[in-house]
């Protein structure tokens, strides 16, 4: 995991100043059963009760359309929960001064974008993400973009 503001900086954000902000970090073992231990102990302590795999490779059709509902700033009802089976990937996080944060996240890495908060996501350049989503009901959940926000209120 990488973590750092975007400004003109760059400036390197650690784990106790994602926290601060609400972002949950954490790097999984690589053994299957001690990773498979800690996925269930935070579906337990934060009320997760659904999971499914989604992967996206330069393969995948309509990779562009699929990326572009991502890409630009939106928030969700419910938290945003990512453990990176093989790849990587970009989100960039308003922290809560309305200040971009980027975290890359590569194997290993399970990242968890608090629910109502503006966020982006972004494929690396290899254009590769396998991961497992855990979600608080069954019905998953729907990006409302921050544009609209703005104009509902």
């Amino acid at each position: 995991m990488l973590a750092y503001r975007l400004d003109q900086q760059q400036s390197p954000i650690d784990l106790h100043e994602l926290s601060a902000h609400g972002i949950f970090y954490r790097h999984l073992p690589e053994a299957e059963s001690d990773r498979r231990k800690e996925i269930e102990t935070i579906k337990a302590e934060r009320g997760y009760v659904a999971e499914d795999v989604v992967e996206l490779t330069p393969n995948t059709p309509d990779l562009d359309i699929i990326c572009a509902k991502f890409d630009k700033e939106h928030i969700h009802t419910a938290d945003e929960v990512r453990f990176v089976l093989d790849g990587s990937g970009i989100f960039d996080i308003r922290d809560l001064n309305d200040q971009w944060i980027r975290v890359v996240v590569e194997k290993g890495d399970l990242i968890i974008v608090p629910k109502d908060r503006n966020h982006r996501f972004m494929l690396t350049e290899s254009k590769h993400i396998q991961c497992l989503r855990l979600f608080q009901d069954t019905n998953g959940w729907s990006p409302i973009y921050r544009t609209l926000q703005a104009t509902a209120s």
